[in-house]
């Protein structure tokens, strides 16, 4: 529960009624049909959509006092910059839930003892198995989330069965129920895991601004203010609204 939470890489919204219990949600993504979506489905009580880049987030210091990133820093190259801009943007003592996939998991280190994988899941730099696509080690994510300046409360491993064999054989609430069963076990050897973490540290705290006024020019980092439909820097750069979507990229790079 809160005031104001950033959802990183919300995607069409399948997640985004799960915080309801927060005032407002800002849903971020990189794709604007995916935003165009996500309104459709669940309006603007409550909601506000944003497309840009999750490196470059177009918000003022400390106007967050949630966020979460599930399933997105996989696509993530550089981690630390990404977890800094995240911190920037959120309140002391801000809660943060950040899943990502664990490259120590089961299955990986059964293929690597066999010889199939070249790979080591023990060696702590990400994997890029394939292009834009990694896997983390625990204990690199827990070194990235301190030097952030986030402390992380509690890991959760989940997904211990995600085979497809396993899910054709056995039914979905069956292997639900294992699941829940092996997450608590605190084996941090699952292909995903989840953490809460908190924002520690000496910031700003703004969290009591007005939902135009939370923005900021995600190239200087100056406040906005808006002009018919965009939003509008110190130095004059326009940013569109469009079908009540803040766009801070240009939409012809995809």
């Amino acid at each position: 529960t809160g005031q104001r939470l950033l959802e990183i890489g919300a995607g069409f919204g399948r997640l985004s009624q799960e915080y309801r219990s927060y005032k407002q949600v800002v849903l971020l993504d990189y794709s604007f049909s995916q935003l165009q979506y996500a309104r459709q489905q669940l309006g603007d009580d409550g909601y506000l959509y944003v497309v840009a880049n999750a490196y470059k987030l177009p918000f003022r210091e400390g106007v967050f006092d949630g966020a979460t990133v599930i399933r997105v820093l996989h696509h993530m190259a550089d981690v630390s910059a990404f977890l800094r801009g995240v911190r920037r943007v959120m309140t002391p003592q801000g809660t943060f839930i950040l899943e990502y996939a664990n490259k120590r998991n089961l299955k990986a280190m059964l293929r690597y003892a066999l010889g199939r994988q070249t790979w080591s899941p023990y060696d702590l730099e990400p994997v890029e198995f394939v292009t834009l696509n990694f896997d983390f080690h625990p204990s690199y994510i827990a070194q990235q989330l301190k030097d952030a300046r986030f402390i992380t409360e509690k890991r959760i491993p989940v997904s211990f069965f995600r085979l497809g064999i396993l899910k054709r054989l056995i039914p979905a609430g069956v292997l639900a129920g294992m699941d829940s069963l092996m997450q608590r076990s605190g084996l941090m050897v699952s292909p995903s895991i989840f953490t809460r973490n908190q924002a520690i540290g000496e910031t700003v705290n703004q969290i009591e601004l007005d939902s135009e006024a939370i923005f900021a020019c995600p190239e200087t980092g100056s406040p906005l203010h808006r002009e018919g439909d965009a939003m509008v820097s110190e130095a004059g750069r326009r940013w569109p609204i469009r079908d009540g979507i803040y766009v801070f990229k240009d939409l012809e790079e995809g």
